[in-house]
């Protein structure tokens, strides 16, 4: 697998990535996280202009799973990895984590940071096999409390969530 930078000709293949893997909420009973829409084309492409958009892509070269970010608090913040289903367990999604964590630190970042389901295996106990450790409440940043009010207003706290953070 190759990791790259999003090509804006394949926003629409992130929404299709994005609906595939999550799929597999329908089967742990968090159906309106499975029929959740992905995020929109106009949304996608801004983090495509930024350069806070990368793919990893197949030996053909097309994308089997994509990671966006923002810079929340002066870290760099997952705000979407998805891994097609078709390519989970081959450390995809670990790999787009390291990308990442080598971009932040090119940058001059002290950390990654997420939001996250607590106790979704793919999701908390995942991350923290790949680095990440879970914060407390009281060491939430500004934008990571506001980050963490839209989610709820989207209804996803439904779930526990959790903030977690990469040290870099």
């Amino acid at each position: 697998m190759r990791i790259r930078a999003v090509g804006i000709e394949e926003l629409p293949l992130l929404q299709d990535i994005e609906r595939a893997a999550g799929q597999c909420f329908r089967g742990i009973g968090m159906p309106e996280i499975a029929d959740d829409d992905p995020l929109p084309i106009e949304e996608l492409s801004r983090y495509q202009r930024a350069g806070l958009a990368w793919v990893s892509a197949d030996k053909t070269d097309r994308p089997v799973a994509y990671l966006i970010a923002d810079p929340v608090d002066g870290n760099l913040h997952v705000e979407q990895v998805s891994v097609h289903p078709d390519s989970a367990h081959r450390r995809v999604g670990r790999s787009l984590l390291d990308h990442l964590a080598a971009r932040a630190a090119t940058d001059g970042k002290p950390a990654v940071t997420l939001t996250t389901f607590a106790h979704v295996p793919w999701n908390a106990p995942y991350y923290a096999r790949c680095g990440f450790q879970p914060l407390e409440e009281n060491a939430l940043t500004p934008g990571l409390r506001a980050i963490r009010q839209r989610e709820a207003a989207h209804g996803l706290d439904r779930w526990p969530r959790v903030c977690m953070r990469r040290a870099l």
